[in-house]
């Protein structure tokens, strides 16, 4: 082993650190295979010569184009051991939008789940320096294509641990964020920035050795693959991985499993509380319960609380480039701050500031900057846009929001998403929480039309409860009486479900695209 291995800590490290502590507990459940952590610890090893024999070399770009799997968690830490850097691929992307980011970084190996090959084949055939495929296999048996390289036939005999160079200051993995508004950034997160992160996830979101811990939300993001996933490998619980995260799929692996701590963005949390076997469901292990990737309607807040009176609930903020997680609202503050986004973890420094990079009063709208070692180092490739988000020796997250006297953060809508309507600033999400208060409504999205009047116009786009009637005119003078004027819907359009990606989140560009044009008030 290299003498540079003598004190360090890199994300490979915890694995085989836990798997030293707790060598027969299970560490991994993903379909039909279970893991020790002995055992995953040593398939970590295996994968790593594996792809090493395969040319992969310390800095080498490896994107992973997958829904979640046992191969998915083995290769995240066979990569980091090695000094490779990960690249995961959000996999409802298309293959131009596919093709762009193993383009653009620069990926050797492209590792790809079973049902998304002829994606990864398209997306490769876009001028990429993408050399080979390598077949991950599912949550569910399959086998591999004939002449394309799998997991199984790659893993090396010997399990010894790579002897690479590396220290916490190597990058880690570079993470797309989604370019709703432009082309994707890729940020450049060492290991020592996830790590940090790690060490905030465990002390203040409470994830412990004792979790048993479902992960549902896609690994390619970093809110699953590195507040959850990987803090709950250096805590050393049990960690349950699917990739199919269904309503009835959930419910059956939370009850099966006797889950005591799940992550899903709010929209998850609504499919579950919707769900006819919601309340038939055996849910009395779960203890812990977490949301975040977009804001939680106070209304349904309020709901958890009522039919899941005994699960804590936390509220997580960040962003990609904070690797991610920013700020915290704790159980214990929930009710008496709905809303909220609470205040910075202990590794992070946060803001909320104007213009002039001036702290902003009490009430007052302003941007949310981040001072942290959990920092991305920058966007790959990109230094004009790097300079741009660490102006004023901040990082700016490009969030809205106001601060209360005590620190607390409400966050108030991306810039984007603001809409100005006949002069007037209107922040989409005051809108979103007045129409969550009617009990026809159970999903919202508001967003800003053109209009030859107003420039924009509030226009609320509403899936209706089901069992429920509801008219547009209904919708906007319920907003009228508890808003002021400018700031009600001048339209409402009824939609069967709104458009998300895969981590949950409302994607508005989206929306605004479907309708900029539409005449009808239904979808």
């Amino acid at each position: 082993m290299s003498e540079s291995a003598i004190r360090r800590q890199t994300v490979g490290d915890i694995l085989r650190r836990t798997a030293a502590r707790l060598p027969d507990k299970t560490g991994l459940v993903c379909g039909e295979v279970a893991w020790t952590y002995r055992e995953f610890d040593r398939i970590a090893n295996r994968l790593a010569n594996g792809l090493a024999a395969d040319g992969i070399r310390q800095g080498d770009r490896v994107a992973i184009l997958s829904r979640n799997s046992h191969a998915f968690a083995a290769m995240r830490f066979a990569l980091a051991r090695l000094g490779a850097v990960l690249v995961p691929i959000n996999f409802m992307l298309n293959a131009d939008e596919v093709g762009f980011i193993l383009r653009h970084s620069g990926a050797r190996r492209l590792a790809v789940g079973a049902d998304l090959l002829e994606l990864a084949r398209q997306a490769i055939a876009r001028e990429t320096a993408v050399e080979s495929l390598l077949w991950l296999p599912g949550e569910d048996p399959a086998e591999p294509p004939a002449g394309l390289a799998s997991f199984d036939a790659i893993l090396s005999p010997s399990d010894a641990a790579p002897d690479v160079a590396i220290d916490g200051g190597s990058l880690l993995q570079i993470i797309y964020t989604s370019g709703t508004e432009s082309a994707p950034k890729g940020a450049m997160l060492t290991h020592d920035a996830v790590l940090w992160q790690y060490v905030s996830c465990v002390a203040d979101a409470e994830i412990h050795g004792d979790d048993l811990m479902l992960h549902a939300l896609p690994l390619y993001h970093c809110a699953q693959l590195d507040v959850f996933f990987g803090p709950g490998v250096y805590a050393g619980a049990t960690n349950v991985i699917t990739g199919k995260p269904t309503p009835a799929n959930l419910l059956d692996l939370l009850s099966r499993y006797r889950v005591s701590s799940f992550f899903a963005p709010p929209s998850v949390w609504i499919g579950l509380l919707r769900d006819p076997g919601f309340d038939s469901a055996d849910l009395s292990a779960l203890a812990k319960g977490y949301y975040g990737a977009s804001i939680m309607p106070v209304e349904v807040l309020r709901e958890l609380a009522a039919r899941l009176p005994r699960v804590r609930l936390w509220n997580l903020y960040g962003q990609t480039e904070i690797a991610p997680l920013a700020t915290m609202l704790g159980p214990d503050e929930q009710l008496s701050r709905p809303g909220s986004a609470g205040r910075p973890v202990r590794n992070v420094e946060t803001r909320v500031v104007d213009d002039d990079m001036r702290d902003v009063g009490p009430g007052e709208v302003g941007e949310i900057v981040h001072r942290s070692p959990q920092l991305m180092s920058g966007y790959y490739k990109d230094p004009e846009r790097t300079a741009d988000a660490f102006h004023g020796g901040w990082f700016h997250s490009g969030d809205l929001a106001v601060v209360d006297a005590d620190g607390y953060i409400t966050v108030v809508d991306r810039k984007k998403d603001m809409i100005k309507t006949g002069g007037e600033n209107v922040s989409s999400r005051e809108v979103e929480e007045t129409l969550y208060g009617h009990p026809a409504v159970s999903e919202v999205a508001v967003v800003g039309l053109p209009d030859p009047r107003w420039i924009e116009a509030v226009t609320a786009v509403v899936v209706p409860r089901a069992g429920h009637e509801v008219g547009e005119d209904e919708l906007i003078v319920f907003c009228r009486e508890r808003l002021a004027h400018f700031k009600s819907p001048r339209r409402v359009i009824f939609a069967e479900a709104l458009p998300k990606n895969p981590s949950g989140k409302v994607l508005k560009r989206s929306l605004r695209e479907t309708f900029n044009q539409a005449t009808s008030t239904t979808l």
